[in-house]
């Protein structure tokens, strides 16, 4: 068992944040996080691509070339492979066992069962030391039949599937029996509105993926910030330093010190310098930048 299908099978399910860049990553793994993953609607929209899209297939290569060799263990978002040919997914999954990634997410975005099984097969006969994470969409762009994901997720299991993901899934009773019915590990998305991670403990669940929504977040907390100066208010919430910034990127001087700053957040906000009471940071404007947290909600993928 690899290192990183370890973490499925310990005692606290494994918690993994979606990261999309290297100071995102590092700063991620600056908190403990032994495993990070990478959130495919980040890197596709950073090039101004649609989420998915093939296009978006060399810059997922780039940011894992640029994050497998760090001190923590990488999962990456590969959408559906970017690819219908199973061949081509095996070359992907190729590529980046060689760039040293730990694990790889594939979803079915609906699509026939038996192609992404072939797709699963592929991969593990190309890269098996590469844990396959196969995601069903049938809660996520689907009306949640449970018959159908019962019967899609058998599918990837025969097929080689080191452990499977339904984003979408919030029910404790469908969660429990999926629990009960499956021979790998259940991955759920993180939902505000739904089950907390000790609830998903107690039900089974030994991964719990962040998906898209820290990227979000950040780009909330930006929108949010602009908006406040323009209005003449002083901006609340925390910001990194420069120098915090320049460390997580991995610059050899780290800006003006050397070295991973003091994890970040301690207990208080500092911005420019100010403190900020704790509570304050977790406010969320109402409206769609929001995201689930607060005001109105608008689903995006993950």
């Amino acid at each position: 068992m690899t290192a990183f299908a370890a973490l499925h099978h310990a005692k606290e399910p494994l918690l993994l944040p979606n990261a999309w860049d290297h100071a995102s990553a590092t700063a991620l793994a600056g908190q403990g996080f032994r495993a990070i993953g990478t959130t495919s609607l980040a890197v596709a929209a950073a090039v101004g691509l649609p989420d998915g899209s093939p296009a978006t297939r060399e810059h997922t290569l780039q940011l894992a070339l640029t994050l497998g060799t760090e001190p923590f263990l990488l999962s990456v978002d590969a959408a559906n492979g970017f690819s219908e040919d199973p061949e081509r997914v095996a070359e992907l999954a190729r590529e980046l066992s060689v760039v040293g990634v730990a694990g790889i997410n594939l979803e079915d975005g609906l699509g026939p069962a038996a192609l992404h099984a072939r797709k699963i097969a592929a991969v593990k006969s190309a890269a098996p030391a590469l844990f396959v994470n196969a995601r069903t969409d049938t809660h996520w762009l689907g009306d949640g039949d449970f018959a159908d994901t019962l019967t899609r997720l058998d599918t990837y299991q025969q097929a080689g599937a080191d452990g499977v993901f339904v984003p979408g899934l919030t029910d404790p009773a469908r969660i429990a029996a999926l629990v009960r019915h499956l021979d790998v590990p259940l991955n759920l998305l993180y939902s505000p509105t739904g089950p907390t991670v000790p609830h998903l403990t107690d039900l089974g669940v030994r991964r719990v993926s962040l998906g898209s929504l820290l990227y979000r977040r950040a780009l909330g907390a930006a929108l949010e910030t602009v908006t406040e100066i323009r209005a003449g208010r002083a901006p609340r919430g925390a910001a990194p330093s420069y120098a915090e910034v320049e460390a997580w990127s991995g610059s050899p001087s780290g800006g003006r010190k050397q070295g991973l700053p003091e994890p970040f957040g301690k207990g208080k906000g500092v911005l420019d310098g100010a403190d900020v009471p704790t509570g304050e940071l977790n406010e969320v404007a109402p409206g769609p930048i929001g995201d689930e947290l607060g005001g109105a909600v608008e689903e995006l993928p993950p």
